[in-house]
């Protein structure tokens, strides 16, 4: 059996049931999800209009229950999803509002094994959160297929006996790229999928958190954050895996900037970050870069392609050259760093760094990532929380991109959960990852004259 060869590890190539099952079935279902048409309806079960009252609340309050059929696109399928409207956090500390959906399988007692699903639907639009598209009622643009494909991983778990909770980790507003954000969002879905008597998870579960790419996002800071802004949640958490981690959003602007698929990135985690902390960007761009963030404003991850070899460079005044030259950039992405908490739970994290074969090269500073994520971030992350006593496995394909690594993260994480779900104690490969990049804050540069 060929293997490939990790950062210090060796790792075979035997599949496991849910990579041969699903992850096959996702690809040629979002072929087959291009231009089928779907629901794309109003829906009042997402209205709560009483900020004043939010604020009285405890984050993860209960507002509003439906249990509603799962659709593949406008496909239904025999499972159910208890939805929840409930109360949580944004970037700035207000109060705000954000659906969960907890899906299990029909005529067969709710399984106390939990996953917490972040979804990398990765939008700037609303409508294509997971939700919608479990429902049936998503976007009928491309970028909606992402949840709707992404129902074939979810339901995939639910046939291996879990109940999966699957959130709209970005909030009610699309706030793209705000880690801390989809954190918050992720673990109050959990007190509400507890708080809700239709859900029939119980005091007695215990509780995973998994996520690639985008779900991964929701998956480090709800491990990161679950100590102090979830002490409650804390004790019902086994285990967090995730791939293709977002670190540190500074270097990975500088990492795809320019690049020739993944580019369109940046500028859209920017439109994402400045919706989160409510800043105006505009006085920094020039009439390119008013054009494309306006483009951008309600778009999918799919839209990136219409903006490849993009720069940060032709989107803004030539004062502001480098995105560490605007003070609000630098503010609030200094927010975004992972490593400033601490997980209390094994933690298993795959990454890529052959981004080359995805159109982006190896950064001079940087060094190589999966085409989107910056390998030495994510291996100076893992060096920090072991450092810190945290059980961490870690894998790094060196000739595996962003796609590719996925199938490789999803075999391992069914092995994993099944592990940590049966009491088996996780093992550790913290001696053998070697040293990445600093994690420093940015560091405000001077506008050009």
């Amino acid at each position: 059996m060929k293997a490939i060869t990790t950062t210090g590890v060796t790792v075979g190539r035997k599949k496991s049931w849910l990579g041969r099952a699903v992850w096959a079935p996702v690809l040629a279902a979002l072929l087959l999800l291009v231009g089928m048409p779907q629901a794309s309806a109003a829906d009042s079960f997402y209205d709560y209009k009483s900020a004043a009252s939010l604020a009285t609340m405890k984050p993860g309050t209960v507002l509003r229950v439906r249990t509603v059929q799962v659709h593949l696109g406008p496909i239904p399928l025999p499972y159910d999803a208890v939805q929840i409207l409930y109360r949580s956090t944004d970037m700035l500390g207000n109060p705000t509002t954000s659906v969960t959906s907890v899906l299990k399988a029909r005529n067969r007692p709710v399984s106390q094994k939990v996953i917490a699903y972040g979804s990398f639907y990765d939008s700037l639009n609303p409508r294509d959160q997971p939700s919608l598209a479990l429902a049936g009622r998503g976007n009928t643009q491309l970028g909606g297929g992402i949840a709707n494909v992404e129902t074939l991983l979810t339901l995939g778990y639910v046939n291996q006996g879990y109940t999966v909770v699957v959130t709209d980790t970005e909030g009610q507003t699309a706030n793209f790229a705000a880690g801390p954000e989809y954190g918050r969002n992720t673990l109050d879905a959990i007190r509400a999928a507890l708080a809700t008597k239709q859900t029939g998870i119980t005091d007695k579960a215990k509780v995973a958190l998994v996520g690639y790419s985008g779900g991964a996002i929701a998956t480090s800071w709800a491990a990161e954050l679950a100590p102090t802004y979830a002490p409650d949640i804390q004790p019902k958490l086994i285990g967090a895996s995730m791939g293709g981690v977002l670190v540190h959003p500074g270097h990975n602007l500088a990492y795809v900037d320019g690049s020739l698929i993944w580019a369109g990135v940046m500028p859209m985690a920017v439109v994402g970050v400045a919706r989160a902390f409510k800043i105006d960007l505009t006085p920094y761009l020039s009439k390119r870069g008013l054009s494309v963030f306006r483009q951008l404003e309600r778009a999918s991850i799919i839209d990136i392609i219409r903006f490849p070899g993009v720069t940060w460079k032709s989107l803004a005044k030539p004062q502001y050259a480098k995105p560490e030259m605007v003070p609000e950039f630098v503010r609030s992405v200094n927010q975004l760093i992972l490593g400033k908490g601490t997980p209390r739970i094994p933690l298993m994290i795959y990454q890529g760094a052959g981004g080359v074969a995805e159109g982006t090269p190896v950064n001079k500073q940087y060094g190589p990532g999966d085409g989107v994520m910056v390998a030495g971030d994510v291996r100076e992350l893992a060096r920090t929380y072991c450092g810190r006593g945290v059980p961490v496995e870690y894998r790094q394909f060196n000739s595996l991109s962003h796609v590719g690594t996925a199938p490789k993260w999803i075999d391992a994480t069914a092995r994993w959960l099944k592990d940590r779900f049966a009491g088996v104690a996780a093992t550790s490969n913290c001696g053998s990852v070697t040293p990445g990049n600093s994690l420093a804050a940015v560091k405000l540069l001077p506008a050009a004259k």
